[in-house]
């Protein structure tokens, strides 16, 4: 069956790529790309030679029955995004409908098997991997869902993640803002024993849902729309991939999930905001933490002195 697809055409600076493309999947796209390649799992757009339109982002959306809505809702996030990157133009997109195999089968020539730190590894659907006896292996499709470690800030949160399970293992864990349930289902596989995963968008809590089952870790991995401020109990990890500023405003919510000695990792922070982030943490009394960085990104670990 091919089905049809609504494609909205986003151009805009490499540097807004994870950004943009992680707005579009809060309102509901099913794939991004960007433009002749698909954004690929780890690799990153060439920053070297970046302009305001240095970059095409196509968004897959299903289902849509209100194109005019969707549209209004699209330029909305984006003119929101303005405010945190000021160098992102004012955006004329484009849409059109296109055929599902159009795209959908491009995913497969972009994604491959990585390994993360000694025992993780991210593997899609129509790959078969034969791993060793203790390796921690997250199956994706990312045909159904972007967000599945694409970027940079997941990648930086993926490592940061595998680390400590060889540092301190946590039997709990709290990702917060949990996307495509990547992180979520990376503890679990790794070894955690109830892991929540918490996010604000039905659209976000059903794919991580899907992914959990997936990979037959349901169990151990509850996704909950239920705010942070509203849940309940301690967390010996706490992991929150999202912006510099949501970090700095929701540190005491998530320093109040974390359980004595537990550890607590930030990602999607910008390196020129990393020291922002840095400073506000450290009125709570924190350490320095450790960070992990790329060129553009900076993810902080906060770990128990030992």
């Amino acid at each position: 069956m091919n089905t049809p697809w609504l494609e909205i055409m986003i151009p805009g600076p490499a540097l807004a790529a994870d950004l943009i493309s992680h707005e579009m999947i809060e309102l509901g796209a099913h794939g991004v790309t960007v433009e002749e390649r698909l954004l690929d799992t780890f690799v990153m757009p060439d920053f070297d030679k970046d302009t305001p339109e240095s970059l095409h982002l196509k968004a897959y959306f299903a289902n849509v029955e209100d194109i005019e809505s969707l549209r209004r809702k699209v330029l909305r996030r984006l003119q929101e995004l303005r405010g945190l990157l000021p160098e992102l133009p004012r955006i004329a997109i484009e849409i059109r409908t296109v055929c599902e195999q159009d795209w959908a089968e491009d995913w497969k020539q972009h994604f491959g098997t990585t390994r993360i730190g000694r025992r993780l590894v991210i593997t899609p659907t129509w790959e078969a991997f034969n791993g060793g006896a203790e390796d921690a292996v997250v199956t994706l499709d990312p045909g159904m869902a972007f967000g599945t470690g694409t970027h940079d800030t997941t990648r930086l949160c993926l490592e940061a993640l595998a680390q400590t399970f060889e540092v301190r293992p946590p039997v709990s864990v709290l990702d917060v803002g949990t996307g495509s349930g990547i992180l979520a289902i990376a503890a679990a596989a790794l070894g955690a024993e109830k892991v929540t995963a918490c996010d604000i968008e039905p659209q976000s809590c059903r794919i991580a849902a899907e992914n959990a089952r997936l990979n037959r870790v349901a169990d151990r991995v509850h996704v909950t729309g239920t705010k942070l401020e509203d849940l309940e109990g301690s967390f010996e990890m706490v992991l929150a991939n999202i912006l510099a500023e949501e970090n700095i405003r929701l540190a005491p919510q998530l320093l109040s999930r974390l359980a004595c000695g537990g550890s607590l990792i930030l990602s999607g922070i910008l390196r020129e905001k990393e020291s922002l982030v840095t400073a506000a943490f450290a009125t709570y009394g924190l350490g320095e933490p450790s960070v992990l960085r790329t060129p553009d990104w900076s993810c902080l670990i906060y770990r128990p002195a030992d």
